[in-house]
C-alpha cells in the first residue's frame, strides 16, 4: 500500500471528476466507507470534497450528498456555479474548483505529510510537482479501466503512486442506487 500507516494524510476530492469517473465505471462511493478506509490506512487530517452548486434551483440534486458529508467528517467546499446559454442556445452550467483546492492544498500542506487527490484532471499536475518540491507524497486516485482513460498521463506521471477507482471500489463502492441520482450540475473547463 502507498501509504505509510506513520503519516498525515489528507483527502482532496474534485467532486465532479469523482463522480464521473465513478459513473463511468458503473459504481458509486459509500463515502462513509471511503473515510473508514482512508483512517485506518494512516492519520485522517482532513477529508475535502469540492464541488460547485447551482444556487437559484429551488431543489438540486447534489444537496443531499453536500449535507451528508458536511455531517459527516468531510469539510465541503463549494462556490456558485455560472449559468450561461451556449451557440445553440443550450443552457449549459460552468463550475470549476481547481483553484479553491489547490489554495486549500498548499496552505494546509505545513500540516500533512501525504495528500491524496481524487481527480485525474491534468490542471492538478503543476499543484502535486509544488507538493513533491516540499517534501509531500502525493496519490492521485482515477481510472485506467475505461475506454478512454480518465486521468490525465501528465498527472499520472508526475504522482508518487496511483491507484484505480476499480481497485478502491472493491471496498469502497457499491453497485449504482436503483433511485436516480443527477450528476453534479458543473462542467469543467
Amino acid at each position: 500500500m502507498p501509504i505509510d500507516p506513520r503519516e498525515k494524510i489528507v483527502l482532496f476530492i474534485d467532486g465532479a471528476n469523482l463522480y464521473a469517473t465513478s459513473k463511468a465505471i458503473g459504481v458509486d462511493i459509500d463515502y462513509r466507507k471511503l473515510l473508514a478506509d482512508f483512517n485506518a490506512r494512516a492519520y485522517l487530517l482532513r477529508a475535502n470534497y469540492y464541488t460547485a452548486l447551482v444556487e437559484d434551483q429551488e431543489y438540486s440534486s447534489i444537496r443531499p450528498l453536500i449535507d451528508w458529508l458536511d455531517y459527516n467528517g468531510f469539510t465541503v467546499v463549494t462556490k456558485p456555479a455560472k449559468e450561461f446559454t451556449d451557440a445553440a442556445g443550450r443552457r449549459k452550467v460552468k463550475g470549476n474548483m481547481d483553484i479553491e483546492l489547490c489554495v486549500d492544498a498548499l496552505e494546509l500542506a505545513p500540516y500533512y505529510d501525504h495528500m491524496v487527490l481524487f481527480s485525474g484532471d491534468g490542471d492538478f499536475t503543476a499543484l502535486v510537482a509544488s507538493l513533491q518540491r516540499k517534501g509531500k507524497r502525493v496519490t492521485v486516485v482515477s481510472t485506467l479501466t475505461t475506454s478512454t482513460p480518465m486521468i490525465s498521463d501528465d498527472l499520472r506521471r508526475q504522482a508518487d503512486f496511483f491507484i484505480d477507482v476499480a481497485d478502491l471500489a472493491k471496498t469502497v463502492g457499491r453497485p449504482p442506487s436503483t433511485r436516480p441520482v443527477a450528476a453534479p450540475t458543473t462542467e469543467e473547463t
